[in-house]
């Protein structure tokens, strides 16, 4: 696939032509010869025959070039030869035969194994999930409701109190009411990565529910029993971590208790809006979201419907599926979507910035608006939850009840429900609107301002667990959520829910109560479940990963834990955390329907430091997790289906090989770093491996390799291998000059966690991740045949190479084969690090036309030449580039501290040639992990963000300060104050830590790799009145491309600039209205709970309203203009909740 350039372009490959002397801007004279600055090693004994000349100085021929091309491959093959030792490495191997054995991965076994381990593990959980739920509804039922409850009569631990103490601020400490309040004492556990107390538990109350309610208090004293049954799971199962009854009302009790993690900003945090807790307390949802956008809806009305549906948005997890549109005369979509779409983070984002594009005009249509969502919901073609149907109407008022539209869509069986929500403050009627949500089994709700929102969106819950509740025991099941973020600082977690039931009855004979009490959640860390896959045995690059029914990724080695905004959940789908291609969405679509199956794909893979992509072979195996919704694979490279286990019973040969770890050794034998792995359970870890060899060595004069405290395969690997890389030294390293093939060091990398680096001095400058499997090189040579050439990592923004004292080199490595019984394996990495500088000279003599060693060749005024890249190089261009398209040798002085840079930041018009000649193909793809620095916000002036500012004239106006509008807006200037702008506040920087200073974004990468062509050729890059030739060649048994060009002279070609930086994607990545239309494969779950006969429709909610008298207005209106906030108040609108 060609780009086109703007004012450049590249002929595609043609015959060389005889004579390729071109007149034109793109030709000047040669300069002298440059004097030779490095004399040719020993090992460049090869024939070096000058290649018959055209005219003066002409462009070299193509065999002249494949002359050197091949001189290049036979210096690498002969310098790789004699240090990398991998002949040697082998004999070295088959001497030590009886020092280990060579063990098989059976991939049905292992994947069947690990599958059942999980299953064991979560099932635990569901135990103690059970007896919660099970204890929770028997304690309730058996409470006695108090309605002269007070704080007082209440002790428990509040997890923010000690925050709050802290605050003088605090209304809590103002009024005092922390006699209520125990005081506790903490240790650290590592578990939790807390301090925590084993002896309580630990109450969250959201800082919009006051926590002196009589509901609040009510709820406080029956769950504080539920203590001795977190105590008791713990004891029968020390493995637990959070235990958590999440309340319906709002308080969230959680063991062991902790201190709350007490943000820099208000606490926003409220457990009836996690991801864990809205799976829990209903099943999958369809929804359409209506909002009123007619003229009568005011600019603060408006912004308080806008925040409305935002908040909605929020209730709804990945199982659902939602639409927004806004309507007056006519209905239509506020975003792109036409089309009900899955409630995925990226999808909501959409719709949460479209809708603060909605303008209020024209007259109120509620009939265009519900006939719209009825449609919606009627639209079978598409994927959806198919489960609970609803409509939620956001309006300001209206008489019309659109009848005629309910009996057309929706009766008798009333399969939708209607939601009504009647925003801001206003004199209609609502019965309007109160007949619409009673007569659709729904609910009215009253939003007259800001502090109202957020209970009032997240309320409809309790509706929808009706169901739920009535359908009993058929209803309780535990499910498992999508990876996210603990809020608690546990890091990457999946949580079982089960959902908690009310069993009273108002009296003998009444019916059952269908309310919900809340969620019961048990946290399992990602990291115990990686515990139970295999850590070492795959190799470096066979991993075990799992999704979800959504195709979400559960375990990856791609997925990276969040820095960003816990509120969201982690949802990596498969095909974005690998490389997507055909083979991989079948392999994805038989995990999410429950299937086993295996598969041999050649795809793509992205290195480790996401520069390079490989092709390669891989081995697919996949099974079902049982009783869960998850699903296990397997992916193993085919030479990773065997791998070593040492056997070293020999205590004497341990102790031998162990003292090649101890740096009184490294002098002689080289350098050692050691893998950071978990060998033993005392050892201490260390991100510096001089500590952490130190830590190790320590540990083990007190501990044998085969103690039970430590891992035995680890350990004998581990001095196995560092016994190996040293007669490595002994039989190759130690007799070599390494100068005299100018080479700053020479290395070995091993399966076992070796990395021996020879001589000791080159350790300085080693700067390669110590795990083998973590480095890039490894990795990348374990995949490719031949020899890897890795330059430093370069980035066009950073400054150029520092050169000097010759310590910036060029890695080359290639993996060690091992064929043992027939039986293949790849447990090595071997290679050099070349000196930069003494490699370009040796570069630039390579590619000369050279006929005896010492003297370069003279052309004379009346002879006939070609250039080279040693004699010539200020007219001619000789470069080596890698695959991943970076400079790893250049003829051009003034480019060496450009090596490692993407070439087109060192020459664009060369590049895109590459590029368009199909030397090169492009990969692009997306990172929906990445975290971003925040925007700068905008200057809008000195008044708060989003809120209405009154005139003078309206401050002058007594009805104005009689009207609802203005007790609206202080309340709005009240909650300003307390929430820092509410309305478009990033919710992330209210509740999230105060460290945080990054956000979620998605950034686009785009890496090259090598196309197909394998030919050498000419070619010409056209530029109109300019013309620049040039050659191009991949290297034998390297990464490499060998180009020879005519320097460039033609500055407008630089116009089409190849980019391989990543970039950030303003619009969150590819375009979501058109990924959308192309859904990925998914299943919601496989129970649905919207319907049941007995259902009691009857509690709907209803409105009420008082004109509050002139007095009231301005004696609170002076308190708030005094800055004194009113004591809080339990919600008291009648509408809002059966419970509040």
């Amino acid at each position: 696939m060609a780009v086109p350039a703007r004012t450049c372009g590249a002929s595609r490959p043609s015959p060389a032509p005889t004579a390729l002397s071109l007149p034109g801007c793109g030709r000047r004279a040669a300069g002298p010869p440059r004097p030779l600055s490095l004399l040719l090693p020993p090992l460049l004994l090869l024939p070096l025959l000058a290649a018959p000349g055209a005219s003066a100085y002409s462009f070299p021929q193509q065999h002249t070039m494949q002359h050197w091309a091949r001189r290049l491959e036979q210096e690498i093959d002969g310098v790789m030869r004699i240090f990398g030792g991998v002949q040697q490495l082998r004999e070295i191997y088959k001497d030590n035969r009886n020092l280990f054995e060579v063990q098989e991965n059976e991939p049905q076994k292992l994947v069947e194994k690990v599958a059942g381990d999980i299953e064991s593990l979560l099932d635990r959980k569901v135990q103690a999930l059970k007896r919660l739920a099970d204890a929770a509804e028997n304690f309730q039922k058996a409470h006695r409701w108090q309605d002269n409850i007070k704080e007082e009569d209440i002790l428990y631990y509040d997890a923010k109190a000690d925050a709050e103490l802290d605050d003088p601020e605090s209304e809590d400490v103002e009024r005092g009411s922390k006699a209520s309040t125990l005081r506790l004492d903490f240790v650290e556990d590592s578990n939790f990565k807390n301090k925590v107390n084993y002896s309580y538990t630990a109450v969250q109350i959201p800082t919009d529910i006051y926590k002196g309610s009589t509901v609040i208090l009510n709820e406080l004293n029956w769950t504080e029993a539920l203590e001795n049954v977190f105590i008791e799971n713990r004891r029968q199962d020390p493995t637990l971590l959070w235990q958590v009854f999440g309340s319906a009302t709002g308080v969230t009790r959680y063991y062991p208790a902790t201190p709350w993690r007490a943000p820099k900003k208000i606490d926003l945090y409220d457990v009836r809006r996690r991801p864990w807790y809205i799976q829990g307390a209903s099943s999958p949802k369809d929804m359409v979201i209506i909002v009123d956008v007619s003229g009568s809806v005011s600019g603060l009305t408006l912004k308080l419907m806008k925040t409305s549906v935002c908040e909605m948005l929020d209730t709804l997890s990945d199982d659902d599926y939602v639409n927004v549109a806004s309507f007056n005369e006519k209905a239509q979509p506020v975003s792109c979507f036409t089309h009900l779409v899955q409630a995925n983070v990226r999808n909501k984002k959409v719709f949460k910035e479209a809708v603060q594009g909605m303008v209020a005009k024209g007259t109120t249509g509620y009939k265009a608006g519900f006939e719209y969502a009825f449609d919606q919901l009627q639209n079978s073609n598409i994927t959806r939850a198919n489960c609970n149907k609803m409509i939620m109407m956001f309006t300001d008022g209206g008489e019309d009840r659109v009848q005629d539209v309910f009996e057309k869509y929706n009766w008798p069986n009333r399969t939708v429900r209607v939601f009504t929500f009647s925003v801001g403050q206003h004199n209609y009627d609502v019965t309007p609107l109160q007949w619409m949500a009673c007569a659709n089994k729904g609910y009215y709700f009253e939003i007259p301002s800001i502090g109202a929102i957020r209970i009032n969106t997240q309320e409809y819950l309790d509706v929808l667990g009706r169901p739920m509740v009535l359908a009993g025991k058929e209803a309780k099941q535990v499910q498992w959520t999508n990876v996210y973020e603990d809020a608690l600082g546990l890091g990457l977690v999946v949580t079982g829910t089960l959902p908690v039931f009310n069993l009273t009855q108002d009296g003998p004979g009444e019916k059952k109560n269908q309310l919900i009490l809340g969620v019961m959640g048990i946290d399992v860390a990602l990291n115990d479940i990686k515990r139970l896959t295999p850590n070492y045995t795959l190799g470096a690059n066979g991993y075990v990963f799992a999704i979800d029914l959504n195709g979400y990724v559960l375990l990856h080695p791609n997925l990276k834990a969040q820095t960003a905004n816990f509120r969201e959940p982690v949802t990596l789908d498969f095909l974005d955390a690998e490389l997507e291609d055909e083979n991989k969405e079948e392999i994805r679509r038989s995990m999410i329907d429950g299937n086993k199956g295996h598969r041999q794909i050649r795809t793509l893979v992205k290195s480790l430091d996401e520069r390079y992509i490989d092709e390669v072979m891989r081995n697919y195996t996949w099974v079902p997790i049982r009783s869960t919704n998850y699903s296990l694979g397997l992916v193993l490279p085919p030479y990773s289906t065997f791998y070593l286990q040492a056997n070293l019973s020999d205590q004497i040969l341990q102790v031998k090989y162990f003292e090649f770890l101890l740096p009184s050794s490294f002098e002689s034998e080289g350098h050692v770093f050691i893998a950071p792995r978990e060998y033993c359970k005392d050892l201490n870890a260390s991100d510096n491996n001089t500590e952490f060899l130190k830590n190790f060595i320590e540990l083990m004069e007190k501990v044998t390799p085969d103690s039970k405290q430590c891992n035995n395969f680890l350990l004998h690997n581990l001095i196995l291998d560092t016994g190996i890389t040293q007669q490595l030294v002994e039989r190759v390293w130690r007799d070599q000059d390494l100068n005299t093939y100018s080479l700053l060091a020479v290395f070995a990398a091993t399966d076992g966690g070796i990395t021996r680096v020879f001589p000791n001095k080159a350790a300085e400058d080693w700067t390669e991740n110590p795990e083998p499997f973590n480095a890039s090189f490894y990795r990348r040579s374990l995949d490719n045949h031949g020899y890897v050439f890795k330059p430093p990592h370069q980035d066009a923004l950073l400054r150029p190479l520092e050169l000097e004292n010759d310590t910036v080199g060029i890695l080359v490595s290639t993996a060690v084969e091992l064929s043992l019984g027939g039986r293949t394996l790849r447990p090595a990495v071997v290679g050099v690090k070349l000196d930069l500088e003494a490699w370009a000279e040796k570069f630039k003599v390579l590619a000369s036309n050279r006929t005896h060693q010492d003297q370069p060749q003279k052309c004379g005024p009346s002879s006939h030449c070609e250039m080279d890249c040693e004699v010539n190089n200020e007219d001619l261009l000789c470069v080596l580039i890698d695959d991943g398209g970076f400079l790893v040798l250049s003829n051009q002085n003034h480019q060496w501290d450009q090596v490692g840079r993407f070439f087109s930041d060192v020459d664009a018009n060369l590049m895109l040639a590459l590029y368009n000649n199909s030397f090169y193909t492009r990969k692009e793809s997306y990172d929906y992990q990445a975290a971003c620095a925040p925007q700068p916000p905008g200057n809008l002036g000195a008044a708060p963000r989003g809120i209405f500012v009154p005139t003078i004239a309206d401050f002058l106006n007594l009805a104005w300060w009689t009207s609802a509008a203005a007790w609206s807006l202080f309340q709005q200037l009240l909650y300003g104050i307390i929430y820092n702008t509410w309305f478009q506040a990033d919710p992330a920087k209210a509740e999230g830590n105060p460290e945080v200073r990054e956000s979620s974004c998605v950034m686009k990468q785009t890496q090259y790799y090598f196309g197909a062509v394998n030919a050498s050729y000419n070619a010409i890059i056209d530029c109109g009145n300019c013309s620049r030739l040039f050659h191009a060649q991949r290297l034998t048994s390297t990464n490499l491309l060998f180009v020879v060009a005519e320097k460039p002279l033609c500055s407008q070609c630089e116009a089409g600039r190849l980019l391989q930086k990543e970039t950030h994607c303003p619009a969150d990545g590819p375009e979501q209205c058109e990924l959308v239309q192309r859904p990925r494969y998914r299943r919601g779950p496989h129970i649905c709970f919207d319907y049941n006969a007995t259902e009691d429709t009857s509690d709907c909610g209803r409105g009420a309203s008082f004109p509050p008298s002139l007095g009231v207005l301005v004696s609170l209106q002076l308190l708030l203009l005094l800055g004194l906030p009113p004591r809080p108040q339990p919600q008291v609108h009648a509408h809002a909740s059966p419970r509040l």
